[in-house]
């Protein structure tokens, strides 16, 4: 099956937070094989590295840079590095994230700060890291990734869903402010994605036959799926598309 390919995106600079699997992986290869200079950050030097290798034949092999999104310092530094490597950014991609279960009695100050730097802080300061080069260029694309669980009210992930909640709401804030330099920022809003990790940790055959029977459609949300979401809304097609939530999640939310 062939796929839609986007002229605008070749050799746009793109760079993508949680890069080295799952959906970030797919996304980083969609946007490769579209033709741009990819930069991916992770803290998982394995997978990315593997990753990267296996995209050499690309036209601009992705580059892999390691990246804890914690230290805002560290943020700001590697942003400043890939300018310099690469020029302006044209597309950022705010995909890195950690479902981690949890118990509300059992949370503290510590891991609920924590947990926020993971989910929710480092997006902003992704798109301040971005915004200078973005304005000058008058045009720009910011895709925020979200989640579904909120809207379904999923349990043990308070934190999470408080997190990604969030995102919508910087998604629409962003989209405001930054509109007038041509500067486009949705989010996109993953259902139930077949990933290596959700399926080791969260999915069981009973859990399974649930989920495709709430969906809308009964067949799985692959991580590609995601990506090509994300290869439009970065695209000249999406020209006129912002401060919106979009979902890929076969019908689940609603079903």
């Amino acid at each position: 099956m062939s796929y839609a390919i986007y002229p605008s995106l070749v050799n746009k600079n793109v760079v993508i937070t949680g890069g080295g699997s799952g959906i970030g992986a797919a996304i980083v290869e969609g946007f490769a094989r579209q033709g741009a200079r990819v930069t991916f950050l992770d803290i998982a030097r394995a997978d990315s590295e593997a990753l990267a290798a296996s995209l050499g034949e690309c036209a601009h092999p992705p580059v892999f840079r390691h990246c804890d999104l914690r230290d805002i310092d560290a943020l700001n530094a590697t942003f400043a590095d890939i300018e310099a490597d690469t020029g302006p950014i044209d597309v950022l991609i705010n995909n890195a994230a950690n479902d981690d279960r949890h118990q509300i009695g059992t949370v503290t100050p510590a891991y609920w700060d924590n947990r926020i730097e993971v989910n929710l802080r480092h997006q902003f300061f992704c798109a301040q890291a971005v915004l200078p080069s973005m304005k000058k260029q008058g045009r720009g694309v910011i895709l925020n990734l979200g989640s579904i669980s909120w809207h379904l009210a999923q349990p043990d992930l308070a934190i999470y869903m408080t997190a990604k909640a969030g995102i919508e709401g910087l998604t629409r804030g962003l989209a405001r402010d930054l509109g007038g330099f041509g500067i486009r920022v949705n989010c996109i809003v993953p259902g139930a994605v077949r990933t290596p990790r959700q399926m080791a940790l969260w999915q069981s055959p009973e859990s399974e036959a649930k989920l495709l029977g709430e969906q809308c459609l009964h067949e799985r949300v692959e991580p590609e799926h995601v990506a090509r979401m994300a290869l439009f809304l970065a695209s000249d097609d999406a020209a006129r598309c912002t401060a919106r939530e979009y979902f890929v999640d076969a019908g689940w939310y609603g079903g």
